[in-house]
């Protein structure tokens, strides 16, 4: 990953004409026709699901947030969630890890299978989960600690290193992995919050991967972040899935067309739609997809 890649400009306003979008997804086509869409129908080329949700509701007290939602999240491979604000996107994030316990008075019902194991069944012990199913937030959240001790707890509380020694190869690894050791191996000794936006972004990345999760769940992680970063953190995302499951909220339609595979389009706490990414931005079914990705609304 070169660091002196140049950052993708960002749009002269939040959402983009569908024009625009559909050019963000086209493929570069040959002269000789390489690199043109596949002729194949939709579905031809599924990818076995990591995550599977059936008849997924939630609520916050008396009220519904989502609304019965059943989809498959597909293994090694980056899944956009897009919609507007309070659409249930994070929400439904929040169910893949079980962050929604922590919420007072939240409930989930349904089904969510993860390598066809019930995420929500009584005997699971969630903080195993949680370490299975990593998180990165909205805003960069480094513990109050050095860079080396930000990496080093997530293995140390859990057991995955006999030694010291094991226990340097984890931090070492994770951040380079994370696309951070070059940056900071001179300075593990440091605090992680002396660090920039987007390396602290990366840091909490590195945090997640540590505890060697299968999935990764990502809750807008470039929002706070400038062009620069959110291109260096696009490029990490892209690298990642060949190790790990990603899911990701994201407000950018442009940056969710860039970086992911499978794109779900949620709206009042329903999913509308869902499929391939250069299909939903390029032919979507459902006029409500249509309308958000053109800007009628949002």
């Amino acid at each position: 990953m070169s660091a002196q890649a140049e950052p993708k400009q960002p749009p002269s306003s939040p959402v983009e004409t569908g024009t625009a979008m559909t050019d963000l997804t086209k493929p570069v086509v040959a002269a000789d026709g390489a690199g043109a869409p596949s002729a194949q129908p939709h579905g031809a080329n599924r990818v076995e699901p990591k995550v599977t949700t059936t008849d997924v509701k939630v609520f916050y007290g008396s009220s519904e947030a989502l609304h019965g939602i059943q989809t498959e999240i597909p293994a090694n491979q980056v899944t956009a969630l897009i919609g507007p604000s309070g659409c249930g996107k994070s929400t439904f994030l929040r169910c893949l890890n079980r962050m929604n316990d922590t919420i007072e008075g939240a409930r989930v019902t349904g089904k969510i299978l993860m390598d066809g194991e019930d995420i929500y069944d009584k005997s699971l012990d969630v903080v195993l989960l949680r370490a299975r199913v990593g998180m990165v937030f909205q805003k960069p959240n480094p513990f109050p600690k050095s860079i080396f001790e930000n990496i080093a707890y997530g293995p140390r509380i859990h057991g995955l290193a006999k030694s010291k020694g094991e226990l340097a190869d984890i931090v070492e690894r994770s951040l380079k992995r994370a696309g951070l050791w070059d940056e900071v191996k001179d300075r593990l000794k440091e605090p992680g919050t002396g660090l920039s936006g987007g390396q602290q972004q990366r840091l909490c990345i590195a945090r997640a991967i540590a505890v060697s999760p299968e999935v990764i769940l990502m809750d807008e992680p470039c929002s706070a972040l400038d062009p620069i970063a959110t291109a260096r953190i696009e490029e990490l995302i892209d690298e990642l899935r060949r190790n790990y499951t990603i899911v990701i909220v994201t407000h950018s339609m442009q940056q969710a067309a860039r970086v992911s595979q499978k794109t779900c389009f949620f709206h009042l706490g329903d999913l509308v739609e869902e499929g391939d990414t250069d299909q939903i931005f390029t032919n979507p079914r459902d006029k409500r997809t249509q309308d958000y990705i053109t800007g009628r609304f949002g």
